[in-house]
């Protein structure tokens, strides 16, 4: 990022994780994740990432109704915010570790286009596109994301002419986003968005970011963030390599 560019501030509201027994200021129902939104972009937030949860249990859903509900809540306002819809929903696989063909409670896995179906609804500004598999935290959980996957859905984004966000949890799956670029899958200019400090992805330390940000394309553009109390520490290290930031209670609990 040149040093005349403006930094760009990405807020992600309320994620997927099991935040909500953490804090009850995570937002919930379509009324309060938009209006979140309306606030972070009121206190310098260029972009809010949005995921939706179950109004009645705060457990992370993918219902194409809720997506709407709360993206025409902020279109509503009239509030000058850029739209960034996750798409990485329908990836987890828990599996039971003495028998693994066994799925556990847990388990939401779709193929890599029936995760795109509010995207298709809403088309907006920006989507997410999960560049890889992970072991995701401890025990037997799984993010899956195959190359198949990948460039299905990163064909099916293309022909909806929405931006894709590359979310990329390690080295690996740079090297495979880059692949993506080499067979026309992916648009210039691509937004890689570097997400460090989630187990076991690329841990939150400056060389493993310097090493990512060395990875990437010529002329990229590029954000990061870390998970936890490493948050506001991260949004220093970010600027001072040349990239945007992500803040939000889906990242800091």
């Amino acid at each position: 990022m040149p040093m005349t560019e403006n930094v760009i501030i990405t807020c992600a509201l309320t994620g997927a994780g099991d935040t909500v027994r953490k804090s009850p200021h995570v937002p919930v129902t379509p009324e309060q994740i938009a209006g979140n939104a309306v606030e972070a972009a009121a206190a310098g937030a260029a972009v809010v990432h949005i995921h939706v949860r179950d109004p009645e249990t705060g457990d992370p859903s993918r219902d194409p109704k809720l997506y709407r509900e709360v993206v025409e809540r902020v279109k509503e306002t009239g509030t000058d915010v850029v739209i960034n819809l996750t798409a990485g929903m329908g990836g987890d696989l828990v599996i039971d570790p003495d028998a693994p063909l066994t799925h556990l409670p847990g388990t939401d896995l779709v193929g890599g286009l029936e995760r795109l179906p509010h995207v298709e609804d809403l088309l907006p500004d920006i989507c997410t596109l999960d560049c890889g598999s992970l072991n995701f935290g401890d025990g037997s959980n799984l993010y899956v994301s195959t190359p198949d996957m990948l460039r299905a859905g990163a064909r099916r984004i293309q022909e909806l002419g929405v931006r894709p966000e590359l979310e990329i949890f390690d080295t690996g799956q740079l090297w495979f986003a880059k692949q993506l670029l080499a067979e026309g899958l992916l648009d210039d200019p691509t937004v890689f968005q570097l997400c460090m400090g989630i187990p076991w992805g690329a841990p939150a330390d400056p060389g493993v970011l310097q090493s990512m940000v060395n990875m990437l394309p010529d002329g990229a553009r590029w954000a990061s963030f870390a998970l936890g109390r490493m948050q506001m520490p991260w949004v220093a290290q970010s600027i001072l390599l040349g990239g945007h930031v992500r803040v939000g209670l889906e990242d800091n609990l």
